[in-house]
């Protein structure tokens, strides 16, 4: 017997967490070159005008499969000593949907008279429109009152926060997002689908070697955890090629960091594996192409993921490129 591709979906996600909402942030393969996604304290990391776009297509083939957009501009003000920036993303998986808009801070100390090893403190404040689409659901019983007749939707408040160090071969950074954690639930008739923000923590870190005038290495590592679905890893290696085309791979799995009682414990650790490339077309503006499949048993209906990005620098004289490999 066929079974459809929408029955596998839901199947899959109501099994890999006791919670269908619970890990509901984006995830970006291109994360390394999308700082300020994950951490408010790389604002003004660049230290120039950077404006950046990145769009993810997620289990491609798979209905109502996660789609993200986002875009953010961010830049190093006060004789580079602040970051600031603005970002504003889009999430859709299924049903739910969530639109965020962020304004971030980062107070930036230079430990040295090169000033290059610099720590930075971020914070972020901003609101997130949470929504879910009940004509988008397919109840088994009509009349089933847990399910909204129609569009639900509620803007909350949401805070960030982190930390970053980094020099020109060097970074490391840890950030906590949707601090307030808030539900969009209205009564009780919702709880089982209940949206909620659920916290979302943050460490990453990576390294630039110099093989050569020609060719830099950098492996670098990003692990996510929301204290209730599956901590999640990322290993990441590139190439930078006569500083003009980054070529890498990435291998996602989950780790058991900690016990997670709602977790079954037969889940496939391996999550995905892919290519990440990023050309500069032009000094100051490059485009970034990333592709990941799945290894656990979603990869029998999916296409694989696809994320696309695009970021232009305008340049001033403060400029530290070429030699800031993050």
């Amino acid at each position: 017997m066929k079974i459809s591709k929408r029955i596998v979906f839901v199947l899959i996600m109501i099994t890999a967490s006791a919670r269908l909402f619970a890990q509901q942030n984006a995830q970006f393969g291109q994360y390394v070159f999308n700082g300020m996604y994950i951490n408010p304290a790389y604002s003004g990391y660049k230290e120039e005008l950077y404006i950046q776009a990145f769009a993810r297509a997620q289990w491609t083939g798979v209905r109502g499969a996660p789609q993200t957009l986002s875009v953010s501009a961010d830049e190093a003000i006060n004789d580079e000593s602040l970051g600031i920036g603005l970002m504003v993303s889009k999430d859709k998986i299924g049903a739910q949907s969530s639109l965020n808009a962020t304004a971030n801070l980062a107070y930036r100390i230079k430990l040295d008279r090169t000033e290059t090893n610099i720590f930075a403190f971020g914070l972020g404040v901003g609101v997130t429109q949470a929504s879910l689409n009940g004509n988008l659901l397919d109840p088994i019983e009509q009349g089933d009152n847990r399910i909204p007749a129609g569009y639900v939707s509620q803007i909350l408040p949401n805070i960030r926060a982190g930390i970053h160090y980094s020099n020109e071969k060097f970074f490391v950074g840890f950030s906590a997002d949707n601090l307030l954690s808030k539900s969009m639930s209205r009564s009780n008739d919702y709880e089982s689908i209940n949206i909620k923000l659920e916290p979302h923590l943050y460490l990453t870190a990576g390294m630039a070697f110099q093989l050569n005038d020609d060719f830099v290495f950098k492996p670098t590592f990003l692990i996510k955890d929301d204290l209730h679905g599956p901590t999640s890893l990322d290993l990441n290696a590139f190439l930078l090629i006569k500083e003009r085309l980054w070529i890498g791979g990435v291998y996602r799995t989950s780790v058991k960091m900690y016990p997670k009682k709602n977790l079954q414990v037969d889940l496939t650790n391996r999550a995905a594996a892919g290519i990440i490339a990023e050309l500069f077309v032009k000094s100051n503006l490059r485009f970034g192409y990333g592709y990941d499949y799945s290894l656990n048993e979603l990869g029998n209906f999916d296409y694989g993921s696809h994320e696309i990005s695009v970021g232009y620098y305008l340049y001033t004289k403060k400029s530290r490129r070429p030699k800031c490999y993050f």
